[in-house]
């Protein structure tokens, strides 16, 4: 089992509603990880922002957005996250894909639909979460909105790492930064964000902040720039915390309704 996971934050803007021009993009960006990274994350919506006429994409644009992921996750020998526009028996989800470098295909649909933006009236929410065991790692991917809700985001499943793709505003940036670290503490376990920069054709303005938190809080990584930032994560840091303090044992259970 790996006790060490290193993971690329890939920050940029995005390109609006051109799924194609968007994975030739990154395919770029791509090519500046290390290779010696085991997990690159690009935000939400990474193949055309966060549109609300998804129907504009073209429905084979899910299928092609799979298999650049896979053809780049295989190529590269590392895994590969974030979420695009999907189309499936007639409903469009805001859809995250993690696929790792044998080309398995994992999926997670947005839960929280952003109602502020009517979200919810052009994607169909999600009933469950996916945890992901990758190089002795167990994962757990969500999107965006999702952050605001620690009932979901909840560590029941042993996750040492939380990850968030997102397209979050400039004007909420705070909150941005304090769940992050607020979902690192509550759940003891890494927490990654990776967010966006520029501006969309709505007008709306990204910084960035893509970040990765500690089980502890401790900021280790953060950047308001395009480009790849890079770290380490110790799965035998996570063991040494949660045997020294031990409060996940004293967390409350519950059940979720839909």
């Amino acid at each position: 089992m790996e006790e060490i996971l290193k993971i690329a934050l890939v920050q940029s803007s995005l390109v609006w509603e051109d799924p194609e021009a968007n994975r030739a993009h990154f395919s770029k960006k791509l090519d500046l990880v290390s290779n010696d990274v085991d997990l690159a994350i690009l935000p939400e919506m990474f193949t055309s922002g966060f549109t609300m006429s998804p129907e504009k994409l073209g429905a084979d644009q899910s299928k092609k957005t799979v298999d650049w992921m896979v053809n780049e996750a295989v190529s590269r020998n590392m895994a590969l996250v974030g979420s695009s526009v999907f189309y499936e028996n007639e409903k469009y989800y805001n859809r995250l894909l993690f696929v790792k470098p044998d080309g398995e295909v994992s999926s997670y649909n947005k839960r929280h639909t952003f109602t502020l933006a009517g979200e919810h009236k052009k994607y169909t929410s999600g009933k469950s979460i996916e945890t992901i065991d990758y190089k002795g790692f167990r994962i757990t991917p969500l999107i965006c909105y999702d952050l605001r809700f620690p009932v979901w985001s909840r560590n029941v499943s042993g996750y040492d790492i939380l990850v968030y793709v997102a397209n979050w505003p400039k004007p909420r940036i705070t909150a941005w930064d304090a769940l992050l670290k607020a979902r690192a503490i509550e759940n003891m376990a890494y927490c990654v964000g990776v967010n966006r920069i520029g501006t969309d054709e709505k007008g709306l303005e990204y910084d960035g902040h893509s970040a990765v938190y500690d089980p502890l809080g401790e900021r280790q990584a953060f950047s308001e720039k395009e480009g790849i930032v890079e770290t380490t994560v110790s799965k035998t840091y996570v063991k040494e915390i949660r045997s020294k303090l031990r409060f996940l044992e004293d967390r409350d259970d519950f059940n979720l309704k839909y």
